[in-house]
């Protein structure tokens, strides 16, 4: 078969890109596109030194930059790509990849991260986040958004299997599609997330400094502990707002890099984790390292954190977003910690090896190209 893979944009080597990586192993054949490809040279190694097809927003005023400014143009830019020469296409899509064209006698897979969540069901949320919640802009916002949902409920009519990334998600594809999604769940880096069984005195949190990601909330609640040490790895808009709430107890080191997030993970004797997640590779990332995790009790993280009430415990829930229940979790934690075992974060951690992500992307893309 002929293959052509399409994704959002490319900028960095983050979740999506890692996902990406993956099936460019199981389909080194295929050819890429995207709506934009800006990642740096020293990180495209995860490209496999390919040629990416891009659309006319890559040749845009400040596209490098200011991407997402574009985006009301991004609809219209993906339907533009021209993938009518390819058997199988396979979109990894979190905003308008799975818009992409394709014919009766194509296949077409999109491998969905999440509906684009700040035009469904956190829009609010996002408008209220970016301060476009009133105003003019706030009203050229909601039209916008409201086109974007037209567009987007349509072009799924255009996928012929939905898969996700989590059961979580795959509720979000039927509630916004109405459609059924397959779930299978993304690799994580087992052969680089290795696990120490020596831990230290400090609680870690690893994460974009954005605000859904809550970091503040959890600096707020460790300011409010000051027996206890956190130690805080990220970089992004909220820094100033994280640092005006830390205190004494409080390391805030920044972006760091990938070996020195595995170096923090090994040795921390929890991840804390306030997210809302679609799916989470932190949480997972954790636990190959042999660290438990306390983690809000939405989303992807059920799916990959085993609780208290379960036969071997990876971690815990805390049920709200708030610095009560998180430092009522942390107390949980520390009655309980003889339960958390390292072999068990490792077992849990080892279903989600990028050997067991490829054999299902592989298994399942047989099934449904074979005649």
């Amino acid at each position: 078969m002929k293959i052509a893979i399409v994704c959002d944009w490319l900028i960095t080597y983050a979740g999506s890109e890692r996902l990406l990586a993956e099936l460019l192993v199981c389909y080194p054949d295929a050819d890429l596109f995207a709506v934009v490809d800006f990642v740096p040279e020293s990180e495209r190694h995860f490209l496999q030194n390919k040629l990416v097809k891009t659309t006319f927003i890559q040749n845009l005023p400040f596209a490098k930059k200011r991407y997402r400014s574009y985006l009301p143009l991004m609809p219209m830019a993906i339907e533009q790509l021209d993938v009518s020469a390819y058997d199988l296409v396979i979109s990894s899509s979190h905003a308008v990849s799975k818009g992409v064209i394709t014919g009766p006698n194509q296949v077409h897979i999109s491998y969905v991260h999440s509906p684009m969540r700040y035009a469904w069901d956190l829009q609010h949320q996002y408008l209220r986040e970016t301060g476009l919640d009133k105003g003019l802009k706030g009203q050229l916002a909601k039209y916008f958004l409201h086109k974007m949902r037209i567009w987007d409920q349509r072009t799924a009519h255009g996928v012929d299997h939905f898969v996700a990334n989590s059961q979580f998600i795959a509720q979000r594809i039927w509630k916004t599609y109405r459609r059924e999604a397959t779930v299978i769940y993304p690799a994580l880096d087992t052969n680089f997330f290795t696990p120490c069984f020596e831990k230290e005195d400090y609680y870690l949190t690893a994460s974009r400094l954005v605000p859904y990601k809550k970091m503040d909330l959890i600096v707020e609640s460790f300011a409010a502990m000051p027996e206890k040490k956190l130690v805080v790895i990220g970089d992004g808009p909220e820094m100033a707002k994280v640092k005006s709430k830390a205190t004494k107890n409080i390391d805030i080191l920044g972006y760091q890099s990938g070996e020195k997030l595995k170096q923090y993970l090994q040795q921390a004797k929890a991840l804390v984790f306030a997210a809302e997640e679609d799916f989470g590779l932190v949480p997972l990332e954790a636990q190959a390292c042999g660290t438990p995790v306390i983690a809000y009790g939405k989303g992807g993280a059920l799916e990959t954190v085993c609780g208290l009430e379960t036969a071997h415990p990876t971690g815990l829930f805390f049920k709200e977003q708030s610095v009560a229940a998180i430092q009522a979790a942390v107390r949980e934690f520390e009655v309980n910690q003889d339960k958390f075992t390292a072999d068990n974060c490792i077992k849990k951690a080892a279903a989600f090896a990028p050997e067991k992500f490829r054999e299902n992307m592989k298994e399942f893309v047989k099934s449904v190209t074979s005649a």
